[in-house]
């Protein structure tokens, strides 16, 4: 019998970041411990106050029941949480971390690859937040000291062309070649002056932009995708369709050029997988991005990553953000995600 228990930690960002959704100082999040013959499985639930679909009043009472339930066995209990997909991705991760403790005694090692051996990276792009112009500035000039080649900007938070002008200011010195960047509107723009924007955007050699449009407005949205000069990546959108029959008629619809996966807002693994493949179809390709989860769900999706096998710089967090996250052997080495084996996980809440 296995005995599952959950915990809430605050995660503390070390400076306020900013998001089109305002300031962030704290991260909630949730750790599901399941315990069996001695061994302990860790899965994270990054639920994301304000963004994730199971932000709900209940969501407490509802680990609770899983906890309680936990010996229905994880397929049972992931039908059950379709609409709580960062407990999905929580009990997934609990589970398989679990079975591994028992077989090989690192419970965080939970899709072995070259990755977890340290021998091979994973490509990230370095991302810059929200602020003013100066705080921006020096993001980038950090990001691309620490070897970054793809860089991540979030827009939307302050005037368009002041954030057009630092766009263009990269490229005066680093051509698309050197340096491959994103935008993320995080839905900003409005279906109005969304295409003028990407005209304008689109003169910089951008990679790609994130939901230039709030969610939801997909005859909008399919409108953009064809029309667009610059490809467009769906993000916010993927949040809240839970059947595959409603991601089939999302993707179909819409026909966007990329998808961005969460997989604590997406149903984890299981999810992620469900909507590579109905974006195959039609011809949308991916990566995958983390939501500022800790550590611990951050080396889940990582180790995830890997197993996909896609070329493309992820939108991997790196862990730094906060003073209080979980010791582990995740670090940045030349804009790539290292797993560096000669560090150890320092996980202890009980």
């Amino acid at each position: 019998m296995i005995q599952a228990t959950y915990h809430q930690y605050l995660l503390n960002f070390k400076q306020a970041s900013g998001t089109s959704r305002g300031i962030l100082r704290t991260k909630e999040t949730w750790f599901i411990i399941l315990k069996k013959d001695g061994k302990t499985g860790v899965g994270e639930c990054g639920l994301f106050r304000g963004l994730s679909i199971d932000d709900t009043p209940d969501y407490q009472e509802k680990l609770q029941w899983f906890c309680e339930n936990i010996n229905l066995g994880l397929e049972v209990l992931l039908a059950k949480a379709i609409h709580f997909p960062s407990i999905q991705f929580g009990l997934e991760q609990a589970f398989l971390s679990l079975k591994s403790e028992l077989k090989s005694e690192n419970k965080f090692e939970l899709f072995p690859s070259d990755f977890t051996k340290g021998t091979q990276d994973i490509p990230i792009n370095g991302l810059v937040w929200m602020g003013d112009k100066s705080f921006m500035q020096q993001q980038i000039k950090d990001k691309l000291q620490q070897g970054f080649t793809t860089i991540k900007m979030k827009i939307g938070a302050i005037d368009f062309d002041t954030e057009l002008n630092l766009l263009k200011a990269i490229r005066k010195e680093f051509s698309s070649k050197e340096i491959t960047l994103r935008v993320d509107a995080n839905g900003g723009f409005t279906p109005k002056n969304a295409l003028q924007k990407l005209q304008r955007l689109s003169e910089l050699n951008i990679h790609s932009i994130e939901q230039p449009i709030q969610q939801g407005q997909w005859q909008e949205m399919a409108n953009l995708c064809e029309k667009t000069p610059l490809p467009i990546a769906l993000d916010e959108e993927l949040i809240g369709v839970f059947t595959s029959e409603e991601k089939e008629k999302c993707i179909e619809t819409i026909k966007p050029q990329y998808i961005i996966l969460k997989p604590s807002l997406i149903g984890g693994f299981q999810g992620s997988k469900q909507w590579i493949s109905i974006a195959k179809k039609y011809h949308a390709d991916n990566w995958i991005t983390s939501a500022l989860e800790s550590n611990i769900g951050l080396n889940a999706i990582a180790q995830f990553t890997k197993t996909l096998e896609n070329p493309l710089p992820q939108g991997l967090g790196t862990g730094s953000l906060f003073t209080n996250n979980i010791e582990s052997p995740l670090e940045v080495m030349n804009g790539n995600l290292h797993y560096n084996i000669k560090k150890k996980w320092a996980f202890n809440l009980e």
